[in-house]
């Protein structure tokens, strides 16, 4: 079991179980809605191929609004010693001081959160570290199977495996890609300490609408000083590869009117790029089934919503999973679905 930070995540080896709700997928989706869905009283088994989710560039700030979401679904508690708040951000336009936001913002690595939140995960509902081969659906039950033969029976299903589309293509649900390559986020290491920097945060939008850039975000997590920025390229392109190559020589020239005060913009360790693509779901409607989070549909990380819309498919499969039980559309059960 991981014991980072002194706490075991709970988890058990796959076994057939019978259960309100199967989740497979353990990110912050899954294991967020696990532990509301346990702490209820509902007999949940959460699915998850890996012990201790992998570092990796995804959302990394959260707003009061989302924040309050987490506090209102019982999770502040795990949530709040595992991300950064900041209160002060500078926000320039046009090259100079816009105004000073005085509001609440969180700060927190996407990794480190799923597993802190892994590790809150109530002892009833501990993690099935196995991998899905087969899923069968239907109106009235759902069973997955996984790869070493144990079977979990569930009234209702979600899904909440992200990018991934083995389990949503065996159910039958496509993705469509409504935007490919819509926009590109970087994030990289500064390597000043949040104490050096002039900002307790700052946020820089770009100075022309040529640079195809959004903007800059610098903000502390811990004791490192994170720099995000959102722009509309892609990876394979030019620009991409020289940033990659020379993060600052490109910031200073892109953003001068904060360069002095976020030391040069010297980065510390590699550049992380994940491009993002727009998609949504078709043939996403059927009985005892819910998909949440990305494996539903995908946003631009941009405007800063992609922890609201997961948010509310944590609040409507909750409600959907209430004390009635769910009028589910009657259809025929679907084929048994080997996933490969």
């Amino acid at each position: 079991m991981d014991t980072a930070q002194g706490h075991e995540i709970p988890a058990v080896e796959p076994a057939s179980a019978e259960v309100e709700v199967a989740i497979v997928g353990a990110g912050l989706a899954g294991t967020s809605l696990a532990a509301v869905l346990g702490k209820a009283g509902r007999k949940v088994a959460l699915i998850d191929p890996h012990l201790v989710h992998h570092d990796e560039f995804r959302a990394e700030k959260i707003g009061m609004k989302q924040m309050r979401v987490f506090e209102k679904l019982g999770l502040g508690p795990a949530i709040g010693p595992l991300v950064t708040p900041m209160t002060d951000i500078h926000v320039f336009r046009l090259g100079q001081l816009f105004r000073r936001e005085r509001k609440w913002e969180f700060a927190f690595s996407y990794g480190a959160l799923v597993n802190g939140m892994r590790r809150a995960l109530p002892a009833q509902v501990p993690l099935t570290v196995g991998k899905v081969a087969e899923v069968f659906t239907g109106p009235d039950r759902q069973r997955v199977v996984l790869t070493n033969g144990a079977v979990i029976d569930a009234r209702l299903l979600v899904v909440a495996t992200g990018y991934g589309e083995a389990v949503r293509r065996a159910i039958g649900i496509e993705r469509v890609e409504e935007s490919k390559a819509h926009s590109l986020s970087i994030g990289f290491d500064l390597a000043i300490t949040p104490q050096q920097c002039a900002y307790p945060a700052v946020t820089c939008y770009a100075r022309s609408p040529a640079d195809r850039v959004a903007y800059l975000s610098v903000f502390p997590i811990g004791d490192r000083l994170r720099g995000n920025m959102f722009l509309y390229r892609t990876v394979a392109k030019e620009w991409t590869r020289a940033f990659r190559e020379n993060p600052q020589a490109m910031l200073c020239e892109l953003m001068p009117e904060i360069a002095r005060q976020c030391g040069n913009f010297a980065v510390a360790g590699p550049v992380e790029v994940r491009q993002v693509s727009l998609t949504t779901s078709r043939q996403h409607r059927r009985a005892g089934v819910v998909t949440i989070g990305d494996a539903f549909w995908t946003t631009c990380p941009t405007p800063g919503i992609g922890i609201n819309r997961m948010s509310t498919g944590w609040l409507l499969s909750t409600s959907r999973n209430g004390s009635r039980r769910p009028a589910w559309t009657p259809t025929r059960s679907a084929p048994s679905t080997t996933i490969r």
